[in-house]
């Protein structure tokens, strides 16, 4: 399992599982092979939704996260 953290408060948002993270790395942009996390948007969820392959759990996870705010950065910890 992974967990999904935000980067600014360190709050645990919740787990996704590691199809659901490979997912994540094929469809985003990392800046460097160490890079353990993303910003998202309620547009990059959006795209992520029509991509097809988001699943339900990831998608709310990340609606959850993002809220009301503009966007917001999580970062990946394996257990």
């Amino acid at each position: 399992m992974i967990d999904l953290y935000d980067t600014s408060s360190n709050v645990l948002i919740g787990s996704i599982t590691d199809a659901e993270l490979k997912f994540l790395q094929d469809a985003l942009e990392e800046e460097s092979a160490s890079d353990r996390d993303y910003y998202f948007s309620g547009t990059t969820i959006d795209l992520l939704v029509e991509n097809g392959a988001a699943t339900d759990h990831l998608v709310q996870l990340l609606r959850k996260a993002l809220g009301s705010a503009e966007g917001v950065e999580l970062r990946w910890q394996a257990r």
